[in-house]
């Protein structure tokens, strides 16, 4: 089948290249011309594991290319994907939808009575955008232009869209009538994955909702890491408790230093807007953003209360991680800008950095700190250490290395990725999210007992 996908973003990129990749022809049209000629080019302008080769390899197939001709995409094609963003500007914003409303025009305007065309919202749009899209592409087309609108919203994680499109959990098409079902059944169908046939307004809302939800569970569980650091619990066990009943999953209840990205936040927003549009009240969600924001207040203050004197001025930190997660190079919305800006305003001299993906584009945000080549080299000099993404790398750190090469014996940790009571025995005072920290001195005794529990203390041992 032939296709148009309009907006070359991230969404975009993965979506057209994905439906290539199931054997249809794909033509991918955006407005930034630079965009365009790197991927015309087969560069890419993000990265995202296993994308750069399936581009090359559709492209040589000919079944994936890219165009700055809006109206040429969707003069040759039957279905036109949108995935164009909305997201305004301030973390409450407004969704911005005057790109959306300019790439629609030019919709219409290749569109005529020649040919049925879908027209399907991708992008995770405001709920009712079905409606306004209908009304303002049935103004906009020629007379007796025959198009419907659905929505199949996309739930892919950055990362792992690639794994996220081709084996999803669920498939949610909403639609108007038959004909459109048919069509996106036809194209969907080959994915094998359970269908869920709906209203457009439902399908809009389903996205929101389950991000939304999403979110709740990460401030959950970072609230529930406060009572932990209070109460001497451990919330690794805590979490792994909640995870083992089958109603709550697992899924995203790992505390550390919250969500960030574009996906979860814009979301979030969203459903705010409408809520407040039609006077619902959704406290809960603003909620979750308070709580998500002050995680990395929190962990600024973990940092100045690991350092002797609680004293920041004129110190250096490493910083090992800077995207928002690990395999992917987005810094959009990182923990790691507030972090580093906010210790910088606590008086820290230097910040040495090190990320797998994502100094390139971190230099363009903040030029001003150092920026080595390995966690290692981060570390020299350094007074802590600050993890701030759960690169898998990271969790096979050397330590015999890492102590021969600097001699910062004080780790925070905002990803829980090591055992408390092993890097104690290490000679690290290591703070973490959520559980309590264990003091090298304790583990001096070449007698000590091993990882499962701390030392006994000798008013134990004398009961014992």
């Amino acid at each position: 089948m032939k296709l148009a996908v309009i907006g070359t973003g991230y969404v975009g990129t993965v979506t057209g290249t994905c439906l290539a990749e199931l054997g249809h022809d794909v033509i991918c049209a955006d407005v930034n011309e630079a965009r365009i000629e790197k991927l015309q080019q087969g560069e890419m302008p993000f990265f995202e594991a296993g994308l750069e080769p399936l581009i090359r390899y559709n492209v040589q197939e000919g079944r994936l290319r890219f165009t700055t001709d809006i109206k040429e995409a969707v003069a040759e094609s039957e279905v036109v994907f949108l995935c164009i963003g909305t997201k305004g500007t301030g973390s409450e914003a407004k969704p911005d939808l005057k790109p959306l409303m300019k790439a629609v025009k030019d919709i219409a305007g290749a569109m005529g009575p020649d040919r049925y065309r879908l027209i399907v919202e991708k992008s995770t749009l405001p709920i009712k955008t079905g409606e306004w899209l209908k009304d303002l592409l049935t103004a906009e087309a020629p007379k007796g232009a025959d198009f419907d609108i659905a929505a199949v919203p996309q739930f892919m994680r950055e990362g792992n869209a690639i794994w996220d499109f081709l084996h999803p959990d669920r498939i949610v098409i909403g639609a108007e009538n038959q004909r459109a079902i048919d069509i996106l059944v036809s194209i969907y169908g080959t994915l094998n994955a359970p269908l869920l046939v709906t209203d457009i307004n439902s399908a809009e809302l389903i996205k929101h909702a389950a991000n939304a939800f999403l979110a709740m569970k990460i401030s959950f569980i970072n609230s529930v890491a406060q009572i932990c650091e209070k109460t001497g619990a451990d919330i690794a066990k805590v979490a792994k408790g909640l995870g083992m009943d089958k109603r709550i999953s697992p899924d995203y209840l790992n505390a550390g230093l919250g969500y960030g990205g574009i996906f979860l936040p814009k979301d979030i927003s969203s459903l705010v807007n409408i809520a407040d549009e039609y006077h619902i009240n959704l406290d809960l969600l603003k909620a979750t953003e308070v709580i998500n924001r002050y995680q990395r207040i929190r962990f600024m203050e973990r940092i100045e209360q690991a350092v002797e004197g609680k004293d920041l001025h004129g110190k250096t930190i490493a910083v090992w991680g800077l995207a928002f997660r690990p395999n992917t190079d987005d810094m959009r919305d990182a923990p790691s800008i507030n972090i580093i800006r906010g210790l910088q305003k606590r008086g820290v001299k230097k910040i040495r950095a090190f990320d797998p993906l994502a100094m390139k584009a971190t230099r363009e945000i903040m030029p001003d700190i150092t920026y080595c080549n390995s966690v290692y080299e981060a570390a020299e000099g350094a007074d802590v250490i600050a993890i701030l993404t759960e690169w898998p790398d990271f969790q096979y750190i050397n330590f015999t290395e890492l102590k021969q090469i600097s001699a910062c014996r004080v780790i925070v940790d905002g990803r829980n990725l090591y055992n408390p009571i092993r890097m104690a025995k290490l000679g690290y005072h290591y703070w973490s999210i959520g559980r309590q920290k264990h003091s090298p001195e304790a583990y001096l005794n070449p007698e000590t007992p091993g990882d499962s529990a701390p030392p006994k203390t000798k008013k134990a041992m004398a009961k014992a």
